[in-house]
């Protein structure tokens, strides 16, 4: 018999005030029999063993409680949801049915319940989260918008409870997973201060020593900055009022993850970032003195303040595309420090708070127009309506021009619409594309005409007797796929042409006839022939017998001899050019790389950032122009591609062992010494397979630095290099750069 669920002392206090706050907020929107229903079918899960603690050991009764009261609290929805989310453990379970749900508690918590279970099936199919391609598919996916908010609230709930949780692996998938998703989501929904939480508590799961730097110094720095804000606004204001102009001052502090990405974009420490915090003066100006107050304040604020005219940002004369007004300015404030000030009235502040298409893209984030719309008056729905069943009549019908699919693994791919079961065939793999016979979508059967719909996942049936055809240009929609076809059409035009001349040379040889290429090339041309593939490609498909072929040669070489006798120019049969290169297969370079499960023989490049080499944990990237870059996964660039490009990623590992060697550069530093370069270079020449390309030294003060270029075969020998080249007297360290 399984063991009784049991709350500890501090869930039990938890549990309590939770449930009485969340009743004391929701009261109002609670049917009858909602709460005796609620409280006893959690005593049944309770008492049958069904809750269990998840992978970081929360309690799910308490943590729905968490949650429900972030839904209410800081988005704004009522009873519906808040029931959907203490039930849906049960129902994830299979201890509650969604009809059980309809009949206990409503259409309305059961439709957002289908909405959680069927983005719970999405999420089993393991797609990269981080591309927007899925964001864009979970929208799409959850028919009522109250499913992504709950989603968000529990990502944000999950976030908060997990801080001091020892599972620091599990602890980092969710906080990638928050940055990559959540934080993007939240910010197309206007949740702004969730969207700040989700990325400052993302920093700090995921880079702990900058969050805590930042925060330290934001701490420490607070009073002073208060402070000088107080000194900055207090002439300001004086001066606003002599002028008569209604008005409100606000100062924000940057969030901790946004003043990293400066640190970082800047390159530059916590004390180089000046604009810690922006000043924002909203007027309450009627619409037709809207800009002319706008730029009074602008006069009054520079009259005091130096202005930076390369940081001036007119949004007032010209409003950007998606409608945001403002008028920023930066100013050499008090003690010399540099100031954001951004002029706007409340019109213009409540354009840039509440509407969604204009504020969030104002900060970067891509949009598409009808997302845009529908967002905006969800999130104006959010806030300015108390019935929240009008998000009911809300249903999500974006991207009529886009599909959604999926591969068995998971991954996800997007398609134009009309797009075709040979499209996903040739995205894949050229191969796979050329021997596509049809497909299993969802587990049946249908042909590689078969369009495309989203969710759907694909697994592509192939036959090695498959050829491609000149019609299947007329079945694909994309590009990438009409220019696959077409290689192909020609490079099987090529492979019949080798055929085709293998069996003429086989009937030459039979009869004992020698083959001139000097001579077959003017034959067909006199045959009227435009193009060499043409004449043998009509040899392939019998078209031509090649015994009518042999009579004409035979017919034209005697003319000829007639004419000239033997003065007949050399043969070109022996002849071959040799263009300097070699093939990928002829290279020294047998190390394989195996990349994406089991896939070999892929053309790939070693990336110059990171310089990897066998034995190296390496991952690929697919680069825009279709190649695939290794790189090593502590590359100093991978955390920007993971998070900017995570769907052009890609697994790679080393198989095998070849004779290859790579190019290393090694960075030593230590004590000026005489001999030190000798020395260095003695146990450089002693190392078999490993070859010194060049070697630079400055010395300063007493040390050296320099950079010493190997070509050595793989990780090995280097760390074996490394080791030798420490115990080197005088020798501080040395690294790979």
């Amino acid at each position: 018999m399984a063991e009784k669920f049991e709350f500890t002392p501090f869930e039990k206090e938890e549990t309590s005030n939770s449930y009485l706050r969340l009743k004391d907020s929701i009261g109002a929107s609670l049917m009858p029999g909602d709460e005796e229903k609620m409280r006893a079918h959690l005593k049944r899960t309770v008492d049958e063993h069904v809750i269990h603690r998840d992978v970081f050991g929360l309690n799910p009764i308490l943590f729905g409680l968490q949650t429900a009261t972030i839904v209410v609290e800081e988005i704004g929805l009522r009873r519906d949801a808040v029931l959907a989310i203490l039930l849906h453990p049960s129902v994830e379970d299979g201890f509650l049915s969604i009809d059980e749900v309809k009949v206990q508690f409503g259409e309305s918590v059961a439709r957002i319940l289908h909405g959680l279970q069927r983005v719970g099936e999405l999420y089993k199919k393991n797609p990269v989260v981080e591309s927007e391609n899925f964001r864009n598919l979970l929208l799409s996916f959850a028919e009522d918008m109250r499913v992504i908010l709950i989603m968000i609230a529990n990502r944000v709930n999950l976030m908060r409870q997990i801080k001091d949780n020892p599972n620091d692996e599990a602890r980092r998938d969710v906080a990638e997973e928050a940055a990559y998703l959540y934080a993007p989501l939240a910010h197309k929904l206007g949740l702004y201060k969730l969207k700040s939480e989700l990325e400052d508590l993302s920093l700090k799961y995921l880079e702990h020593d900058a969050y805590y730097m930042i925060r330290e110094k934001l701490s420490a720095t607070k009073e002073t900055r208060d402070a000088y804000i107080a000194s900055f606004i207090k002439p300001v204001e004086e001066k606003l009022l002599q002028q008569g102009l209604h008005f409100h001052i606000k100062g924000r502090t940057k969030s901790i993850h946004s003043i990293w990405q400066k640190m970082k974009k800047q390159k530059c420490a916590f004390e180089g970032i000046y604009d810690l915090f922006a000043i924002r003066i909203i007027l309450d100006s009627p619409l037709e003195l809207e800009k002319m107050q706008c730029w009074q304040v602008y006069s009054i604020v520079t009259d005091m303040y130096q202005p930076n005219p390369k940081r001036l940002r007119d949004w007032l004369s010209v409003p950007k595309s998606n409608g945001y007004e403002s008028l920023h300015i930066t100013v050499l404030g008090p003690e010399k420090k540099w100031v954001e000030v951004q002029i706007r009235t409340e019109r213009m502040d409540e354009i840039a708070e509440r509407g969604v298409a204009a504020h969030w893209r104002y900060k970067g984030v891509k949009g598409e127009t009808g997302l845009d719309e529908w967002l905006n008056n969800i999130r104006s729905i959010l806030e300015t309506s108390d019935d929240m069943q009008v998000m009911d009549q809300f249903k999500m019908d974006l991207y009529e021009d886009e599909v959604f699919v999926f591969t068995p693994k998971g991954d996800l791919f997007k398609f134009p619409k009309g797009a075709t079961v040979l499209d996903f065939a040739y995205h894949i793999h050229s191969k796979i594309g050329n021997t596509c016979t049809g497909a299993r979508i969802n587990n049946k059967v249908v042909t590689f005409r078969e369009p495309l719909h989203s969710g759907d996942q694909v697994e592509i049936i192939t036959s090695s007797i498959q050829k491609p055809k000149q019609d299947w240009l007329n079945i694909v929609k994309t590009s990438r796929a009409k220019a696959k076809i077409r290689l192909a059409l020609k490079e099987t035009q090529v492979k019949e042409g080798l055929f085709a001349k293998e069996m003429i040379e086989r009937k030459f040889k039979n009869k004992k006839i020698d083959l001139e290429e000097s001579l077959m090339t003017r034959l067909i041309k006199k045959l009227r022939f435009k193009e060499v593939s043409d004449f043998y490609k009509q040899i392939a498909d019998g078209v031509l017998d090649v015994n009518t072929v042999i009579e004409k040669y035979l017919e034209l070489r005697n003319k000829e001899q007639g004419i000239l006798g033997d003065n007949m120019a050399q043969s070109a049969d022996g002849f071959s050019l040799n263009h300097g290169g070699e093939s990928h297969e002829d290279k020294t370079n047998d190390d394989v790389l195996v990349i994406d499960q089991n896939l070999k023989g892929i053309d790939f490049q070693l990336a110059k950032c990171c310089q990897p080499i066998y034995g190296d944990k390496v991952f690929g990237f697919v680069t825009a122009g279709g190649g695939i870059k290794i790189h090593r996964e502590d590359c100093p660039n991978a955390p920007e591609l993971r998070k900017r490009f995570g769907y052009r990623i890609v697994k790679a590992r080393w198989s095998g062992k070849g004779s290859s060697k790579y190019s290393i550069t090694l960075r030593v530093v230590g004590n000026d010494d005489i001999g030190i370069v000798n020395n260095l270079t003695s146990i450089i020449s002693r190392e078999e397979r490993l070859t010194l390309r060049s070697i630079s030294i400055d010395s300063h003060d007493g040390l050296f630095s320099g950079n010493l270029v190997v070509m050595l075969d793989d990780t090995s020998r280097l760390e074996a290099l490394i080791k030798k080249l420490k115990a080197v007297k005088g020798v501080m360290n040395v690294t790979r750069i």
